[in-house]
């Protein structure tokens, strides 16, 4: 759907038998890679929908709009804002899937909670924006209106650190971050868990998305000699980085979060600079699982590249939708953004990811990470994230 089109409905209810989704994903700059995955995972469910004849008898319709600005270089908060109001001041927008990043969460989810208008984030993993000791800032009406197909930092930057120690035997490391609200809380809940496992921070950095050479940063890490480095934060910083440290200390163990789960990432930096870091999901592994292996051909099929599980999260996330409508339109209410929201407070649905089911928080229930590690794989793509990244487990709890 085109914002012209977007803007023709304003202040009116939607054609008769057709809703609206919102997608708010940065699909320019540097995260538009794994940002147009997602935005593919939710186009594929919603053609596959509207292929067997709609949702409750409704055709489905996208609005679909970039968070991203050029002056950021990536996401822009300030843009994810703007667009959530333009989604809210449309009554035919019952849903929304996105955002990527948690900035644009946080900007969204009070403007949202406002209008009790819904939305799923394959990705976003900040604990505050659904923490309810926030609840005034991030859901001002009260009920839960950011729900993730993910868990969050709380669990993700610790469950590196529990790799790290249980794993890899790692005695001391050196953490940065990329400035930004999703690098700082992870490196913070990473950093605050390996000194809990009894690893020796030997120092924290802070690093400027825009800066071309962090060679003076890492000079001084290679100084103190660190068994590791840990990075939070994304794709931007993240390229320059993963080069530089190889440039600077190869042989030194180097980990991220799933903000460098990116083709981008893999090319600019290249090889052999990004083989061996290890990276985390705040999500099971799902393309590689035979039960997911269907939607995953037809993924490939449709667009011609290789789903992330971000974009197979993104597609769970608007069965979730789809499901919510279901049963609202079965129990004979209006199907209406504040009787959809109410059905996702109550989803419990089987879809490829494993069964969704929220807290009152708008949290999955269940909560695991995975660990990967980069491996070049010659016989695919360089930017291939599915063949690149090399599934290691799941990450230890304790």
């Amino acid at each position: 759907m085109t914002l012209a089109a977007l803007d023709a409905v304003r202040g009116s209810q939607a054609a008769p038998k057709v809703l609206y989704v919102g997608v708010i994903l940065p699909l320019t700059g540097a995260d538009a890679q794994g940002a147009e995955l997602i935005n593919d995972g939710v186009v594929l469910a919603s053609e596959e929908a509207n292929a067997k004849g709609g949702v409750a008898g409704y055709r489905i319709e996208l609005a679909i709009l970039d968070d991203a600005t050029a002056a950021a270089g990536q996401y822009d908060p300030a843009q994810a804002a703007a667009n959530a109001r333009k989604l809210v001041a449309n009554a035919g927008v019952v849903a929304v899937v996105g955002p990527e990043m948690n900035g644009s969460g946080k900007a969204m989810s009070p403007i949202l909670s406002e209008a009790d208008l819904a939305t799923i984030t394959p990705s976003s993993t900040n604990p505050d924006i659904t923490d309810p000791r926030f609840a005034a800032r991030y859901r001002p009406r009260g009920k839960a209106v950011y729900f993730r197909m993910c868990t969050t930092d709380a669990f993700q930057g610790p469950a590196m650190a529990n790799y790290f120690a249980g794993k890899l035997k790692v005695r001391a490391v050196y953490v940065v971050d990329d400035s930004g609200p999703f690098g700082r809380r992870v490196a913070d809940t990473f950093q605050k868990r390996a000194g809990e496992m009894g690893i020796k921070v030997l120092g924290r950095d802070r690093l400027d998305p825009k800066e071309r050479d962090y060679t003076t940063v890492l000079m001084k890490v290679k100084g103190l000699s660190p068994d590791a480095l840990y990075y939070g934060g994304l794709a931007q910083a993240a390229t320059k980085l993963v080069k530089q440290a190889y440039d600077v200390s190869p042989k030194m163990i180097k980990a991220g979060s799933d903000g460098m789960i990116d083709g981008d990432v893999l090319q600019g930096a290249g090889f052999p600079a990004a083989e061996g870091w290890y990276v985390s999901t705040a999500a099971p592994h799902i393309t590689e699982d035979p039960e997911a292996q269907s939607v995953v051909k037809r993924y490939i099929t449709r667009f011609r590249k290789q789903p992330s599980d971000y974009a197979i999260a993104a597609y769970d996330a608007a069965l979730v939708i789809f499901d919510a409508v279901e049963r609202v339109a079965k129990s004979g209410k209006p199907v209406d953004r504040h009787t959809v929201r109410d059905a996702i407070q109550a989803t419990r649905l089987k879809t490829v990811q494993g069964t969704v089911q929220f807290d009152e928080n708008g949290d999955l229930v269940t909560k695991t990470v995975a660990i990967f590690r980069i491996t070049h794989d010659m016989k695919y793509p360089v930017v291939d994230v599915l063949h690149q990244y090399k599934y290691i487990g799941v990450a230890p709890e304790h």
